[in-house]
């Protein structure tokens, strides 16, 4: 099977999760300022969780790029990433509407963390699929940022109980590692042509 029509599912889904977030954004009930004051926790939530949206959309693509092959393991692992990376609205508007409460922004880390190692098996199933020779496998390499990403957001999901804030900053503080351009794919791309 191509990769193509797993791209374009893929894209129009993350689509659909962006526009379902936008959406549970609410109107504020009035033209002053207090009027806008309760919404900005949903509006924070909803521009971090854009920005991650944006990262898996991101490196998604580039990782499909490296792709050759794609397996039914491939097709199965790329699904369980869109069913957490689906979770984000529900998770995102749970954690705004609560003023980042405990167990909301515990749940929002949840999501996260699945996420993540959705991600990192979907990475594992194409690298099986492509064999010894996947530019994948070489250009991930030790993947720091993969392997430290899901301690970031148990510590998260923890602090969410005790110092909330701690925790929006962990989600953050991961959100920023993912943003710093990553051209491992794009060389390891550009060395097999």
């Amino acid at each position: 099977m191509g990769k193509g029509r797993l791209e374009a599912f893929s894209d129009g889904v993350l689509a659909i999760i962006i526009t379902i977030m936008v959406l549970e954004l609410k109107v504020p009930r009035g033209a002053d300022a207090e009027a806008v004051k309760p919404l900005i926790p949903s509006f924070l939530s909803y521009v971090l969780s854009f920005v991650y949206v944006g990262i898996y959309w991101n490196n998604h693509h580039h990782m499909l790029h490296a792709t050759k092959r794609v397996s039914g393991r491939v097709l199965w692992a790329n699904l369980n990433l869109l069913f957490w990376l689906s979770l984000f609205p529900f998770a995102t508007g749970w954690m705004g509407e609560n003023h980042f409460a405990a167990l909301p922004s515990a749940a929002y880390g949840f999501v996260l963390l699945m996420a993540a190692l959705s991600y990192y098996a979907l990475q594992q199933s194409i690298i099986a699929a492509d064999g010894p020779s996947s530019v994948l496998r070489r250009a991930v390499g030790k993947d720091w940022k993969g392997k430290a990403s899901p301690f970031f957001y148990v510590a998260a999901m923890v602090a969410a109980f005790w110092a909330h804030w701690l925790a929006q900053a962990i989600y953050v503080l991961v959100a920023l590692i993912w943003l710093v351009p990553d051209r491992r794919i794009e060389r390891a791309i550009n060395t097999e042509t």
